[in-house]
């Protein structure tokens, strides 16, 4: 009964708990001090540019994944700085590596977007939803980077909540083992790869990279 009362209690405190399974068996994890960005690994446009979710958040604890919290379903280290899962039915569009920008959603009552917008930055799909969750994200956020809420610090997956027609703008793709350890290296890694799609673009008379 204790067991039974300790996961509805983190269902209940965390909406996007206990959805993540691993799908592939792993072997190993690539380490997160052997990243380095490499400008030679192209960044690959997918077709869709746009898509609106329903968003949550979560943190790499077993009560909201599995028994290896810190292994996404793509085999990449569960990394708060820049990891995101999706839902299942979402896995044509958003395949395992697609990088995407979260747009900051118009106020609603139960998102806490603003309080946390600071940790989210671009994201890379590297996790897996449970297979009844449908058109959904979850942003995996660490624990331990409270959110100070009046005279109160709380867990920033809790303040998120549910952000509800989010608009997510994929900005392109990057293989898994590639993986930047940090918000700051995705993001540079992503301006120098727009920089060269946009003077490639402008050169061949094509659409820039967006």
């Amino acid at each position: 009964m204790q067991f039974i009362a300790s996961a509805l209690m983190g269902i209940l405190l965390f909406p996007g708990a206990m959805f993540h399974r691993p799908i592939p068996q792993i072997s190993s994890v690539k380490s997160l001090e052997s990243f380095a960005v490499d400008e030679d690994i192209p960044l690959v446009h997918l077709p869709a540019n746009t898509l609106t979710v329903t968003s949550t958040a979560y943190n790499a604890v077993p009560n909201q994944t599995d028994n290896s919290p810190f292994i996404t379903a793509s085999g990449a280290y569960s990394n708060p700085q820049v990891i995101v899962a999706r839902s299942r039915d979402l896995s044509k569009k958003l395949p395992f590596g697609t990088i995407i920008a979260i747009e900051k959603p118009s106020h609603q009552r139960t998102c806490g977007y603003g309080a946390v917008e600071k940790q989210i930055g671009y994201r890379v799909v590297a996790d897996a939803m449970n297979a009844d969750k449908h058109n959904q994200i979850d942003i995996l956020l660490n624990r331990k980077n409270m959110v100070r809420v009046g005279n109160m610090y709380k867990n920033p997956s809790i303040i998120f909540g549910v952000c509800n027609h989010v608009t997510i703008r994929i900005v392109g793709h990057i293989l898994i083992r590639n993986i930047p350890r940090t918000q700051a290296q995705l993001a540079t890694y992503v301006a120098t790869h727009n920089a060269v799609k946009s003077s490639t673009s402008v050169a061949s008379g094509d659409v820039a990279f967006r």
